[in-house]
């Protein structure tokens, strides 16, 4: 188990993120979201405190909580005045460790769940790029951390202790803090609170693929949805921040590219959008395009031929709109615990070590046109993969659909 922490002496909060090695990645077959029940679940009382007397103690604490699972980690996070950082560390310990996991809210839970996958469903936009996710990567990683109905169904509390009892555990566990803390006092109280936990080892994901370059989803509507994706570098990769600077210049505020010339000049859609995402060993780009179904094979040739577009190089003025941007939401992260809580968990997994705020900003300031430009040259030219969700499949010059 990994503690890694950060002062913040200006500040008068403190906040933890907390990510345990329980992912969607990790959920048996015919059990997908099993992760997910489980950290609901676990919310339903732990150690002296059943359901409703633990959501009390949180609120009593003035804690703002948050909880979600990601495809290698199930992942609470907390926030409070500093005073009140390692009561609200107990109480966590107490949702890890010892919960109750009571039969009887077992369907109470479930329906929860329920109501997030349905909500997918319901959401053309989260769907095609639901669908997308599952034909792009490799499964599990595609998997809806969320589960399906079929799954979700035929789950038993037995599944869910066995599940805690497998994966709830020390091992890979990372512990992020950022605010006003004790050092001292943070690491003795960590140590009474996990320190007796018995490790064990994590299983080894086993990947298969058998995903399409292009699938469409039929849908009764006005509208078509459109997801792309493309591979890239991880966040680990030395010209990450070049290709993750390519990805902004294309969809970052009302001046990007994807906005002004497929929304903007041409009107042929309501939103589009792009956005890089990493794991650890892999990387890559999802975007998205949400237009009417008479205009969406036009908007999908214009959408492929920005993405191509952007290897021809940047302009310097869009390098400065970047930075200025990325600068902005430094400042923001700086200002907030919760941020630079996740911040350094999140360079802790991807590097090994924690960059400070300067460093980000220095490797910031440090960007600059012809950098950008020299690796989009270099790059290879992107293999698309496409979902379309509407009322008919498209036709599209640049690729089989």
């Amino acid at each position: 188990m990994t503690l890694v922490a950060e002062l913040m002496t200006w500040c008068d909060s403190a906040a933890c993120s907390i990510w345990l090695p329980c992912g969607s990645n990790y959920d048996p077959p015919g059990r997908l979201g099993l992760a997910n029940l489980t950290c609901e679940m676990a919310l339903r009382g732990a150690g002296k405190y059943d359901s409703r007397q633990l959501s009390e103690a949180f609120e009593n604490l003035g804690t703002d909580r948050n909880e979600s699972i990601s495809e290698e980690y199930t992942i609470y996070e907390a926030a409070a005045i500093s005073s009140n950082l390692l009561p609200t560390l107990s109480l966590m310990a107490d949702v890890m460790r010892r919960p109750h996991f009571p039969e009887k809210q077992l369907s109470a839970a479930k329906q929860v769940i329920e109501q997030e996958i349905i909500s997918i469903e319901d959401e053309p936009g989260r769907k095609v790029m639901a669908e997308l996710s599952k034909n792009f990567l490799p499964a599990p990683w595609g998997l809806p951390t969320c589960g399906n109905l079929e799954s979700l169904n035929s789950m038993t509390i037995h599944d869910v202790r066995e599940c805690h009892s497998r994966f709830y555990q020390p091992q890979g566990m990372m512990i992020g803090v950022a605010g006003k803390f004790d050092w001292n006092q943070l690491v003795d109280c960590v140590e009474r609170f996990f320190g007796d936990w018995t490790p064990q080892n994590i299983p080894v994901v086993t990947e298969t693929f058998d995903g399409k370059r292009a699938i469409h989803i039929p849908y009764d509507s006005q509208q078509t949805h459109i997801g792309v994706a493309y591979h890239g570098v991880p966040f680990s990769h030395p010209n990450y921040l070049l290709e993750y600077s390519a990805v902004c210049i294309l969809s970052g505020g009302m001046s990007s590219r994807l906005f002004t010339e497929i929304r903007e000049k041409r009107g042929l859609c309501y939103t589009a959008g792009a956005s890089h995402f990493s794991f650890r060993n892999r990387g890559g780009v999802t975007c998205y395009c949400g237009t009417t179904a008479d205009r969406a094979n036009e908007s999908l040739e214009i959408l492929l031929y920005e993405l191509r577009r952007i290897s021809k190089g940047v302009t310097e003025k869009e390098v400065e709109l970047l930075k200025i941007r990325a600068k902005s939401v430094l400042v923001m992260q700086q200002e907030s615990t919760e941020s630079r809580a996740s911040g350094i968990l999140h360079d802790w997994y991807h590097l090994g070590r924690i960059r400070s705020m300067n460093e980000i900003k220095e490797k910031i300031n440090a960007l600059d046109t012809q950098s950008i430009n020299t690796f989009l040259a270099n790059s290879p030219e992107p293999e698309f993969y496409i979902a379309t969700l509407g009322p008919e499949p498209l036709v599209c010059s640049n690729v089989q659909l």
